[in-house]
């Protein structure tokens, strides 16, 4: 069935700055790591620009494409652990080797969507732990925003006037009104620099992949486990938090096959956006739920433009004081954290392990390179049979 059109009578001024909020919360806590990824393999600039553009399109695409089809707000990202863990292993292995290992990554992702392998893991999983979850993950993000006040005290603070004046006053409007409180707080001290800002339209560069096997043990394998566990599980959790009730394997596939067709231009690999997709899926969105998909529409327009103007793209989010960025992406969350711990908590039964879930998701542990969101789901799941063989006697 093909993608549906944008109805715009859905699209809502809070939905227009959720998807731009999603996106530039997208780039901007991530970015750094592609670039330091890059050069840590000696790739040239041109290599790096190609490597986000790639990224970019496949997002675009992706994003706009998945979320019209459903009429839900799917929001695709890059892989931020998977460009963590590059940074170690890029060095030493040929660039025409590591892009056969980002193919391999790929099609195993498309392989555990096709099998319908994904979608029965999510079956057993609680919503109670998929909640706790979701709210693990978010927690960490928007906690931040406490730490940069102690740098940005004024501009924080302004803006969380701002947010609850909000709030009390024009609720659907809240998320904008610290966007425009913030940028202009920002450009009045003299925070906002553009000076290192030009347009520059991305090339794309083709690698031809070549396959060894010490790129797939030491690269294919653990960027397929990562984000599997790192950013996949969680994303499908922040769907389902909010009610979305979507097939995984779809989704899956499609993310799979599409990092396997963009990995000779650079891409390691695209999957479901779990922080991201938490600011177009929640009520700051919009009201109506039914509607929501239009902010993931915008972002993944949003991604469209960046990526054409890759190149340029890391200066002209450079120009936003971090301080900004984080303080904008926590308060647009601070309605699914909510959400999530209320839904995670309402089982007497299921309570400690979703606590321990979003404790272990929240503390942003790494145990054999792979982050606190899986070892989350873990030490839950664990608890959760634990204690249920413990309740009837």
């Amino acid at each position: 069935m093909p993608p549906r059109p944008l109805r715009f009578a859905d699209l809502s001024v809070s939905a227009l700055v959720a998807g731009l909020v999603a996106m530039l919360t997208g780039y901007t806590s991530s970015l750094v790591l592609m670039v330091q990824a890059g050069q840590a393999a000696h790739l040239s600039a041109t290599q790096i620009a190609s490597w986000i553009w790639a990224l970019s399109i496949g997002m675009g695409v992706t994003t706009i494409g998945l979320s019209l089809l459903t009429r839900v707000p799917i929001v695709i990202a890059w892989s931020t652990p998977g460009a963590a863990l590059l940074i170690a292993s890029l060095p030493g292995v040929p660039y025409a080797e590591a892009i056969g290992a980002f193919v391999v990554a790929a099609l195993l992702m498309a392989a555990a969507g096709l099998t319908g392998w994904f979608d029965r893991l999510m079956r057993a999983l609680p919503a109670s732990i998929a909640s706790a979850l979701l709210a693990g993950i978010l927690f960490r993000i928007s906690v931040d925003v406490f730490v940069q006040a102690q740098q940005q005290t004024a501009l924080l603070l302004a803006m969380f006037a701002a947010y609850l004046l909000g709030r009390r006053w024009w609720p659907r409007y809240a998320v904008p009104g610290v966007l425009l409180v913030g940028v202009a707080l920002a450009g009045a001290l003299g925070q906002l620099h553009f000076e290192g800002f030009r347009f520059a339209v991305a090339q794309p560069v083709w690698t031809t992949p070549a396959f060894s096997l010490q790129a797939c043990i030491s690269i294919a394998i653990p960027l397929f486990i990562v984000a599997l566990a790192s950013q996949n599980i969680p994303g499908l959790a922040v769907l389902r938090a909010d009610g979305y009730q979507v097939k995984a394997s779809p989704l899956i596939t499609v993310t799979g096959l599409a990092s396997a067709l963009l990995a000779p231009f650079g891409s390691h690999g695209i999957n479901l956006a779990a922080i991201t997709a938490a600011i177009c899926t929640g009520v700051q969105a919009d009201p109506d739920r039914e509607r929501r998909y239009t902010a993931a529409v915008v972002c993944g327009f949003g991604y469209l433009v960046a990526g054409v103007l890759a190149a340029s793209i890391a200066a002209l989010f450079a120009a936003f004081p971090k301080a900004l960025v984080v303080a904008l992406a926590a308060f647009a969350l601070l309605g699914s954290i909510a959400n999530g711990l209320t839904v995670a908590m309402q089982s007497a039964q299921e309570r400690e392990p979703a606590l321990l879930t979003f404790m272990i998701t929240a503390s942003g542990m790494t145990l054999a390179g792979i982050g606190s969101a899986f070892w989350g789901v873990v030490g839950g799941m664990l608890a959760l049979l634990v204690l249920r063989q413990r309740e009837p006697g």
